[in-house]
C-alpha cells in the first residue's frame, strides 16, 4: 500500500505568499511575518506581558531542544528545526501520514525597542515560549501630575 500523505492548502498558501513576497519585496509581508519556507509552518502565538517582554510560543511536538535553532540578527528573529519521522517506524511501514514532517523556517521582525541581548527561550511539553524584553528606556512610565 503507498503511503497516502495529508495535503494541507493553507501550506501552499503560505508558501505562495513567501514567493510573491520575495518577488515584488516587502509590499505583501503580512503582520511582518516572513515565512522562509520548508515542508511545515508551526503555528505561533505572540503577545505582551504584563512586564512589558514580547512573548511567541510556538507549537513544536515531538522534538527536542537539539532539533531547534534561534537566531536574532538585524531585528529579525528566525526559528528553525526539523521535525523528524518517528525512529521506530520505517517510511515503508506507514499507511498513512497526516501528521506534518520535515524542516520549517520562520522568521519574524522585531521592534527596535526590544534588547536583543537578553532574549531567553524554554522548550517544554512541545511548545517552544521564547521571551524577548524591552529595553528599560521603552517602557511605560508613569507620570505624575502635580496640582497648582
Amino acid at each position: 500500500m503507498a503511503i497516502v500523505r495529508y495535503h494541507d492548502p493553507f501550506r501552499d498558501l503560505a508558501l505562495l505568499q513567501d514567493r510573491m513576497s520575495r518577488l515584488f519585496g516587502d509590499a505583501f509581508r503580512r503582520d511582518d511575518d516572513i515565512t522562509a519556507g520548508g515542508t511545515w509552518i508551526p503555528p505561533v502565538d505572540i503577545y505582551e506581558s504584563a512586564r512589558h517582554e514580547l512573548v511567541l510560543v510556538a507549537e513544536l511536538p515531538d522534538m527536542t531542544r537539539e532539533d531547534i535553532d534561534i537566531t536574532v540578527e538585524n531585528l529579525t528573529l528566525t526559528i528553525k528545526g526539523e521535525k523528524k519521522l518517528p525512529g521506530e517506524v520505517k517510511e515503508e511501514q506507514f499507511r498513512r501520514i497526516e501528521r506534518t514532517y520535515g524542516r520549517f523556517s520562520r522568521s519574524f521582525t522585531l521592534p527596535n525597542t526590544v534588547d536583543a541581548g537578553k532574549v531567553s527561550a524554554e522548550y517544554k511539553n512541545g511548545v517552544l515560549t521564547v521571551t524577548l524584553p524591552k529595553h528599560p528606556e521603552s517602557k511605560p512610565k508613569r507620570i505624575a501630575v502635580h496640582h497648582d
